[in-house]
């Protein structure tokens, strides 16, 4: 039995009506009647009958009504007392400069509403800092990218990481709006020759560039190497060469579209996979354990909102692995 299949019959009752109950609740009809068939089946006895007017409860029913309100009751009480228990101490969260352009504020923001009394510490930084960071626990979390990332630990780095798979990125070859126009779309393959400004070889991104450049047969033409996105994009903006970028890469620019122009690189490959990292379970605070929730949370939204350009969930994927 389950609260929902409560409040489900509750609100018939109320209402009087299957169908009234359905749209009242955002449900279909069909499955409404299926998850109260579901509770008469388990207690074994008929809750409802139907009537000219709609549905009534039967004397079972009627008893059943009053101990349901009271159970909802409770438990509502206790999402209180919950809530009301706040939670405190503190959490500190890493993101690299795209992820935090679009992630970050959304993450500070929910962070304040749902725990007012948990201390965020957040740090910005590129991916291949943030793993040396996590590993010396000067994190909690971090949303990294290179799904190597056992070969990054470092020596005597301690208990494994939980990681979850949070999301992939589509990638762009990003370059100024001045600069010959760009297709829609381009293979890894045809970037042979184009001056590319790229981070270096310890970060994620750069990792899943080379596995692409190397699965298309071509070498890149690197140009320049920065371990700032900052420096990347104004480099680029000043005609330096092309970069390798998600869309979040834009997300600082209020004038992204008149600054730069994008082709989505259309290699399968060639994405970038978002994980969320952290230090094994029981190494984590309850604040850590409630901000990974939340971090988890707003990115689900960010996605079902259409706020993260080129980024769809990785569903497909377990929903916890431990690297030893």
């Amino acid at each position: 039995m389950e609260l929902r299949q409560l409040r489900y019959f509750v609100r018939i009752v109320e209402l009087g009506s299957m169908s009234r109950a359905a749209t009242d609740l955002d449900l279909v009809q069909s499955a409404l009647s299926q998850q109260i068939t579901r509770l008469e089946s388990e207690l074994a006895t008929r809750l409802l009958h139907r009537t000219p007017r709609g549905v009534a409860p039967t004397e079972a029913g009627v008893a059943f009504f009053r101990e349901a309100q009271l159970t909802l009751r409770h438990a509502e009480q206790a999402t209180r007392a919950a809530q009301q228990a706040r939670l405190s101490g503190s959490v500190s969260v890493g993101l690299a400069p795209t992820t935090s352009a679009v992630l970050g504020l959304p993450l500070m923001q929910a962070m304040r509403e749902r725990y007012p009394d948990v201390r965020l510490h957040m740090v910005e930084s590129m991916s291949g800092h943030l793993t040396a960071m996590l590993n010396a626990r000067q994190l909690d979390l971090a949303v990294l990218f290179d799904t190597r990332l056992h070969q990054t630990r470092q020596d005597g780095g301690g208990r494994g990481w939980s990681v979850m798979p949070l999301l992939e990125e589509d990638l762009f070859l990003v370059q100024r709006a001045g600069a010959p126009h760009l297709p829609a779309e381009i293979a890894i393959a045809d970037l042979a020759g184009v001056p590319l400004i790229l981070p270096t070889g310890p970060h994620g991104l750069r990792s899943t560039l080379d596995t692409a450049f190397a699965g298309a047969g071509i070498a890149p033409s690197v140009v320049l190497e920065v371990d700032s996105l900052a420096m990347v994009m104004a480099a680029v903006d000043a005609g330096l060469g092309a970069t390798l970028q998600p869309w979040a890469a834009l997300g600082r620019y209020p004038d992204a579209a008149q600054r730069f122009q994008c082709a989505r690189i259309s290699d399968a490959p060639a994405r970038r996979v978002n994980l969320l990292c952290s230090l094994s379970d029981d190494e984590l605070s309850p604040a850590a354990l409630a901000a990974r929730v939340v971090l988890k949370d707003c990115v689900r939204t960010l996605l079902g909102e259409g706020r993260w350009s080129g980024a769809s969930a990785l569903a497909a994927l377990p929903d916890t692995h431990h690297i030893p």
